[in-house]
């Protein structure tokens, strides 16, 4: 993906600008606008479709939230253990 391209979602989905406040912000047509965020999330979609990132993200979550859950019960005391858990639920959260 372009910086181009990414500016246009951050502005969008991010920033909750209009089609309007990006094209003026831009210096480009509302037109222009829309079609760089069509083409901007069909590309994105394409690349989920080949990766599958939001499928292995939610596995991620589970498994540490089910990891995180074991160790509160078993292994309470290993503040190692506790820290290492944080750390993969941090990160998934990126």
């Amino acid at each position: 993906m372009t910086k181009k391209q990414s500016r246009y979602l951050d502005l969008y989905y991010v920033e909750d600008f209009s089609l309007s406040e990006i094209a003026e912000q831009l210096q480009v047509s509302r037109q222009a606008v829309l079609d760089n965020l069509h083409r901007s999330v069909n590309l994105l979609e394409s690349f989920e479709k080949e990766l599958s990132l939001v499928e292995k993200t939610q596995e991620i979550d589970d498994i540490a939230e089910k990891l995180d859950q074991l160790v509160q019960t078993k292994y309470a005391d290993d503040t190692e253990l506790l820290k290492l858990v944080k750390r993969i639920t941090k990160i998934n959260e990126m």
